[in-house]
């Protein structure tokens, strides 16, 4: 029950995770107001890793800021350790 849980909300928070970084791309084109680095990291530490990463790889996005980029690399490798230790544990 907890792993149908856990993984239908981490299928979620990812999916949010991607539909909100292609939002701040597309006013990133646009030279709209864009979505605050502050909201991208949150998303990234509720579980949305997977996500955020995808998205970078694909689209080059957001891959040049140094101090966002170790919070957002910090936030993953601590989702890496918790997973694994979910994994071993559960």
């Amino acid at each position: 029950m907890f792993r149908t849980i856990f993984s239908c909300y981490f299928l979620l928070i990812n999916l949010v995770t991607f539909i909100v970084r292609w939002v701040d791309k597309y006013k990133a084109k646009k030279q709209l107001r864009r979505v605050p680095e502050k909201t991208l990291l949150i998303l990234t530490a509720l579980g949305g890793m997977f996500g955020a990463v995808l998205w970078i790889s694909f689209f080059r996005h957001k891959t040049i800021k140094g101090k966002f980029l170790i919070w957002f690399y910090g936030i993953v490798i601590l989702w890496i350790i918790l997973i694994f230790l979910l994994m071993y544990y559960i």
